[in-house]
């Protein structure tokens, strides 16, 4: 068995199957992969994937088991490149983010920008999606973290930790009734279409659980990612809008008001999530820290040593989390 046919099975998998697509990504031939992976099914004594003719169709239930275990093993070998790599030369490397658009666009600018600053030799790769798929990237180890609001406790084997607190506003034109209340009430919001976050994204299960709690059924008429595209429908008279506070720009956005509901929601926190038992470079540490500043390296080596959610929730339950 060798490490190549692990690597090879492993990307094969990822590529949907697809040989030729693995070869392309691989700068290798179609050909060398597919003998390969059939060397190492001839020693197990077992198929890693079924076949029809010459195409791979699916992946076996052995081959599921033997897959886990594969992308354990090549996480290991990764973990010993970054820890020669951190001695030999510690401001050099790679650091890869999975993230929502939200905090691409409205959180992380100032941190990237820091980081960029003091560590120029590290190249740093953004991954944007839901926040499932961002979960699911940290999961299994193609990001070093994972930042969003949900989805990432759904995920056992993630170490999640609080970055910040944050709510959202209304966004209405300037000449809309509601621009005109002195306090919004969720009666007031949910008597008017609404455009919002696709469920799953940027805290919308605190919206939907504050109407459900007062009885409300709000006329949700169209939902996206991305909160920008949001308020384009708004601008178009399609509903208001329900955003976090932070999507809201007073220069680019000047043009709409943003009325505050942070009395109308339960605040939501933003988590910066890592596999557990990943290596972390010291540029890594730093940050976790320019983006969340009360996440020293000793908080969170801490936190590295917690055995359970419990454990954790405990280590952060008297921390001031900072509002944005």
């Amino acid at each position: 068995m060798k490490l190549q046919q692990l690597r090879y099975i492993w990307e094969v998998a990822h590529h949907d199957l697809n040989v030729s697509a693995t070869a392309q990504s691989l700068f290798t031939s179609q050909p060398g992969i597919s003998k390969q992976i059939r060397l190492l099914e001839d020693e197990l004594g077992v198929e890693v994937f079924a076949r029809s003719g010459k195409h791979l169709t699916r992946v076996t239930p052995a081959g599921e088991a033997i897959l886990k275990t594969a992308g354990e093993i090549l996480r290991k070998v990764e973990t010993i490149k970054q820890v020669a790599q951190e001695f030999s030369d510690e401001k050099r490397g790679s650091l890869s983010i999975a993230t929502t658009h939200t905090q691409a666009r409205y959180a992380l600018p100032p941190s990237i920008e820091k980081f960029i600053d003091k560590y120029p030799e590290v190249s740093l790769h953004m991954h944007q999606g839901t926040p499932m798929q961002i979960s699911e990237l940290a999961a299994d180890g193609t990001v070093d973290f994972a930042i969003a609001t949900e989805a990432l406790e759904l995920f056992s084997d993630l170490l999640m930790m609080p970055c910040y607190r944050w709510n959202r506003c209304v966004v209405v034109p300037k000449n809309h009734p509601l621009a005109q209340l002195s306090e919004l009430t969720l009666e007031d919001v949910a008597s008017y279409p609404i455009v919002t976050y696709v469920f799953g994204f940027t805290g919308r299960s605190k919206l939907d659980d504050a109407f459900f709690d007062h009885g409300l059924s709000p006329k949700v008429v169209f939902t996206a990612a991305d909160a920008d595209v949001i308020k384009t429908y708004v601008r178009l008279g399609l509903g208001i809008g329900i955003v976090a506070q932070m999507a809201f720009d007073e220069t680019t956005d000047s043009d709409l008001v943003a009325l505050d509901a942070s009395h109308l929601f339960s605040p939501s926190i933003t988590k910066i999530g890592f596999r557990r038992g990943t290596f972390l470079r010291g540029y890594m540490y730093d940050f976790i820290k320019m983006f969340a500043p009360h996440l020293t390296k000793d908080l969170v080596e801490q936190a590295y040593l917690c055995s359970s959610k419990i454990e954790l929730d405990e280590l952060f339950e008297n921390i001031e989390l900072p509002v944005y």
